[in-house]
Formats: C-alpha cells, sequence, structure tokens
C-alpha cells in the first residue's frame, strides 16, 4: 500500500467512509465461524476454542475444512513488511518493555474504555465470560507474544495469537448477535472501525504515553514499532485503508477515531473500574496504592479520565511516597517527566509483569508467558516460584 499525504489521507477518511466501517466486519473469519454452525460442527468449533486457550500451537492440518482455510489464509503476512523494521521494534520492546507494560494497563487499556459503542462488545464479552480480569491478561499475553523477537516471523507465536484472536472476534460476533443483548446504534460488533482504534491503542497509543513517561525514542524507533502494529493490523484482517504507512497518518486517524467515539458510559466506567482494581491486586502491598489512577489521568489527559469516571489524584503524593521509601528522593518534589519518574514507571511495569504470573486465567488456561529472554532483560523475578 503506498504512502499518501495526510490531506490526502484525511479526504479519505471522511464521516461517511468510517460510518460504513462501523457495518462492515471480517468476511473471512466471520465465515468460518458461520459455515461451522450451518453444517452443524458446532462440537468442533467448541473444542477449537478449548484447543486455542489450552494450546499454544494450532494443529492446523487436523482442523474442519473451513477452520483449515482460515488459517493458512490468514497467515499470509503482507507484502509490504519490512523484516527490519519489525526487528526494530522487538528491540525497542525489549528496551521499554515494562513501560510499554505500564502503557497498556494506564493507557491503551483505559483509551479502549471511553469508546462509548466499541465498549459495548467489551463489557458483554466480560458478562458472557464471568470475568474481565481474564480478558486484561490475555490481552497482555498478545502484546507480549506479537512484540517478542520473531514473533511475527513465519510460524512465530505473535503471528499465531493474532490469528487465534482474529477467530475469537468471530466467535464473540456470533455469540453477541445470538444473544438478543445487542444494540443496532451500536452498529456492528466488533467492526472495522473498533477493530482499527484498538489497534491504535497499542501503537499511537503507547508511543504517546512513552513520551509521558520521559522514556527518550528516536522517530526511526517511534516508525518502528508503529510498522510492527501496522502488520498484526493486516494479519487481524483490518482493512488497508485504515492501516496507513506513515506514523504521522496513524496519529491523526487516532485522533479522528476519538472524536467521533470517545464517551463517558456505565460499561466504560465498569470496565475502567475492574481494571484498577486488577492492578491493585498484582501489585504488592500499599507501596503502589493510586499509581494506576495517577498513571492513567497523567498519560490521557483529566478530559479522558473524566469521562471514565478516575478518582482525582494527587500525583505529587503518590509519586513521592514510593520514591522516597526506595531511598530515590529526599523532600524534594519530583514531576512524571524526571529520570526518577522513568525508573519508577519501569518498577511499576516489572511488578505488573511478576503480578501477571499469578493471576488464575481458569484451570485449563496456560499461565501468562513471558520469554527468558526478556524477562531476563527487564529482571522480572517470580517465574521460578510460579513453576513449583
Amino acid at each position: 500500500m503506498s504512502d499518501l499525504g495526510g490531506d490526502m489521507v484525511e479526504q479519505r477518511w471522511t464521516n461517511d467512509f468510517l460510518d460504513a466501517m462501523r457495518e462492515q466486519c471480517d468476511p473471512l473469519a466471520d465465515e468460518a465461524v458461520r459455515t461451522l454452525f450451518q453444517e452443524g460442527k458446532v462440537p468442533a468449533a467448541n473444542a477449537l476454542m478449548k484447543q486455542l486457550v489450552v494450546n499454544e500451537n494450532v494443529s492446523v492440518e487436523l482442523l474442519a475444512p473451513p477452520l483449515r482455510s482460515y488459517f493458512e489464509r490468514s497467515g499470509q503476512l503482507p507484502t509490504w513488511m519490512d523484516a527490519d523494521l519489525v526487528r526494530q521494534g522487538e528491540e525497542l520492546f525489549e528496551r521499554y518493555g515494562p513501560h510499554i507494560v505500564t502503557a497498556l494497563f494506564c493507557a491503551s487499556l483505559p483509551s479502549c474504555y471511553a469508546a462509548a459503542k466499541g465498549v459495548q462488545v467489551l463489557h458483554l464479552t466480560a458478562r458472557l465470560e464471568t470475568d474481565s480480569h481474564r480478558r486484561i491478561v490475555e490481552t497482555a499475553q498478545l502484546i507480549v507474544d506479537v512484540m517478542s523477537p520473531g514473533g511475527l516471523a513465519p510460524g512465530g507465536r505473535g503471528l499465531r495469537s493474532t490469528q487465534k484472536v482474529r477467530l475469537m472476534h468471530a466467535a464473540v460476533r456470533h455469540l453477541i448477535r445470538q444473544s438478543g443483548k445487542w444494540n443496532p446504534a451500536w452498529n456492528q460488533p466488533i467492526n472495522q472501525e473498533d477493530l482499527a482504534g484498538t489497534l491504535l491503542t497499542f501503537s499511537t497509543v503507547v508511543l504517546q504515553a512513552l513520551a509521558k513517561m520521559g522514556c527518550e525514542l528516536s522517530e526511526a524507533e517511534r516508525r518502528a514499532y508503529y510498522h510492527a502494529w501496522r502488520v498484526v493490523g493486516f494479519v487481524m484482517g483490518i482493512d488497508e485503508r485504515l492501516l496507513p504507512e506513515a506514523l504521522d497518518d496513524g496519529l491523526r486517524l487516532q485522533g479522528l477515531i476519538q472524536q467521533r467515539n470517545y464517551g463517558a458510559t456505565p460499561e466504560g466506567h465498569a470496565l475502567t473500574k475492574a481494571l484498577v482494581e486488577l492492578l491493585d491486586r498484582i501489585t504488592p502491598g500499599n507501596l503502589f496504592d493510586g499509581m494506576s489512577i495517577t498513571l492513567i489521568r497523567h498519560l490521557l489527559g483529566d478530559g479522558v479520565a473524566d469521562l471514565l469516571a478516575v478518582p482525582p489524584s494527587d500525583w505529587t503524593r503518590v509519586l513521592v511516597g514510593p520514591l522516597r521509601m526506595l531511598g530515590w528522593v529526599g523532600d524534594e518534589l519530583v514531576d512524571l517527566h524526571g529520570p526518577r519518574a522513568v525508573k519508577l514507571v519501569e518498577l511499576i511495569g516489572r511488578k505488573i509483569l511478576e503480578g501477571l504470573v499469578w493471576v488464575n486465567r481458569g484451570p485449563e488456561r496456560l499461565p501468562f508467558r513471558l520469554p527468558t529472554q526478556l524477562r531476563e532483560s527487564w529482571n522480572v523475578r517470580g517465574w521460578e516460584r510460579a513453576k513449583l
């Protein structure tokens, strides 16, 4: 896909076009799921979903023909993929992984919850599964799988995880439509605009969050990280017209989608509350109390935080307490852009990763996985105990 100038791209992203994208989903994955139900192969579908959850790999040759075709066709990487750029994106992830994980929990996911229509799917899915915490952990697992070394290479874990999530989206669409709880005013569930908006929370929103944390990134690194997630969007089945090549255009699209979709909802409030509760649960003791709401407000701004009913936060008090206890500051004030704050966010991200190991995803679900190379690079501990 050739790059277009910003003005030309924005002319393409008219309200009429984006409205039309809200009525489009994913023909390839939807057809695979629909065929399973039409042919009375629901047990096969249930077995597949169990296999997707329990096993890291899918034995494609053992699947029913519709699913076999789906995995073969959806596994094609885009011709415009630049392996060197993807590798640079992976290197950035290794350098700032704990910060990126913190951005996921305190910027990306809350951004999704601020989308007044798109959040309805997340809320209904959480009700269907009765465990919103598990969904959050599985999202974190996707990020790690995609951005780990070789994750997007042919046969890579990130590539396969993306295919699995795409198929799960189709299954969720089917279940929600059958549930009778879907309001047509929300447009199609997990539609193209919502998919693009979600993808951007993992790329452009993360890059914005890293800047607000004080992390130093070159323009080349920012472009590389964005490119890697653009590849993910292609594999996820997002219309290429919603996958602009240039990072600046991705930022423009992010702004347009947010402007069109952000709003306060009870569902967004509930999911944000569950997210904060999970963070409070998996970070140790009382050292980081109030840190999650402080970071959400800092990374997304008071306007979005208010939409999500995030409580007010005295960030100076919240920051100085842990920094002083850790012996990093005396009585002086610090800000969220300073080097000490960068170090603190790294520590928070590391503690979140360690806490994810202990989150119960269900008796048949794999525990949270982190490659040895990244675990050692980030000095993340707890895996030895988790194996006992």
